[in-house]
């Protein structure tokens, strides 16, 4: 297996590093003081510090089912299994499929391509095209496929959204082929301006829907969840339980005793909106202004910016930025064109936003001079 590009360059990155390769939240609006709070009620019950179910403790897995009832996606807690992150919801999927084939975005999340690689799973590609997905490729593909895997709202790496004609459409694709449907979903409540309904809540009997609190809450509680039938949810349990037993159930009482103050997430939540708007904005204005041959689709939400440099190759462009203080991710190692690139806005300040993308145009534009 080779390994994660992003994971490899952030080892090699330090303090002053400008960094927009990872898919980082903004630390800084990290909700300490109720985090520390609902840690401490925690660990007023010895009982949080125990072994626990394989599938999640359930006070947490109702709260999980409450958000998606109150949005039309009728759920209970049976419904949820809660995972260590929502990339090992993807592990357990695809060691449960193994062998299997399967249809992506091209490109598409490095680290569930890394997953269906390990777990041969054939992977069998559709285009997006100017942010939205090539309808006729993907019903092309779904015909020979067992499962469809896609991440609809502000998705890795290009931070497109599929609009809710599109998703219906996806839908019915799925319907008639009998296709299931893996729908990754971390970066659903990072909208700017309103949420769109999930492409699982039309299909609910035949989709996996990922969520995660490691974009929303910290990535450090490591606590996502698959929510599915009863029927595709039950023999992944074996898989969990030969994996690690439990997903961390302190963090878990944790997240919780924050949730139960519903006011105190949506406050939290309304919070990353405005910040994450506010540097995405900037973040178009300093491409416009340093970099205004760079070809890219406005994000609507998420962390993420994706274009092309314009013929020039981004891992050529990425050894000169990297020798001054700056990282991104070529868009090749997601599957993307060689000129292609990722940058995350999320993590990094305003000013080194500006710094970054200034340091970034002069070597691109030397690069050309050449």
């Amino acid at each position: 297996m080779k390994r994660s590009f992003i994971r490899e360059i952030l080892e090699h990155t330090n303090s002053d590093t400008i960094s927009f390769a990872g898919g980082l939240p903004d630390e800084n609006l990290f909700p300490m003081q109720e985090l520390k709070e609902a840690f401490a009620k925690s660990l007023e019950d010895s009982n949080s510090l125990q072994y626990s179910t394989s599938s999640g403790i359930l006070p947490l897995k109702k709260i999980i089912a409450n958000f998606y009832t109150k949005e039309g996606f009728f759920t209970t807690a049976d419904n949820i299994l809660i995972t260590s992150g929502s990339q090992q919801a993807l592990d357990i999927i695809s060691r449960f499929n193994s062998g299997k084939s399967i249809a992506t975005q091209k490109p598409s999340y490095l680290g569930a391509l890394n997953l269906f690689e390990l777990n041969n799973i054939k992977v069998n590609k559709f285009s997006i095209q100017k942010g939205k997905t090539n309808l006729y490729e993907l019903k092309r593909v779904a015909m020979i496929s067992d499962l469809i895997y896609l991440i609809p709202d502000f998705q890795n790496p290009t931070g497109a959204t599929i609009p809710i004609k599109q998703r219906e459409e996806i839908a019915q694709i799925c319907q008639e082929y009998g296709t299931i449907l893996i729908e990754d979903a971390p970066y659903s409540k990072l909208y700017f301006k309103e949420p769109i309904n999930s492409i699982s809540s039309f299909i609910q009997e035949s989709s996996f829907h990922l969520g995660s609190f490691s974009k929303v809450l910290a990535p450090a509680l490591r606590v996502g969840w698959i929510r599915a039938s009863k029927e595709l949810l039950e023999p992944l349990i074996a898989y969990k339980e030969a994996m690690d037993l439990h997903t961390n159930s302190l963090s878990q009482q944790a997240i919780y005793h924050f949730l139960k103050k519903p006011e105190c997430f949506d406050k939290h939540l309304e919070k990353l909106r405005a910040n994450y708007k506010a540097k995405m904005q900037y973040f178009c204005k300093m491409l416009d202004k340093d970099l205004p041959t760079f070809n890219y689709i406005k994000p609507k939400g998420g962390m993420f910016f994706y274009g092309d440099f314009g013929g020039v190759d981004a891992k050529e462009i990425l050894k000169q930025t990297l020798k001054k203080g700056v990282i991104f991710v070529p868009g090749i190692e997601f599957g993307g064109k060689a000129d292609e690139v990722r940058f995350n806005f999320t993590h990094s300040t305003f000013e080194e936003l500006a710094k970054g993308i200034e340091i970034i145009a002069k070597v691109l534009y030397n690069t050309k001079k050449r």
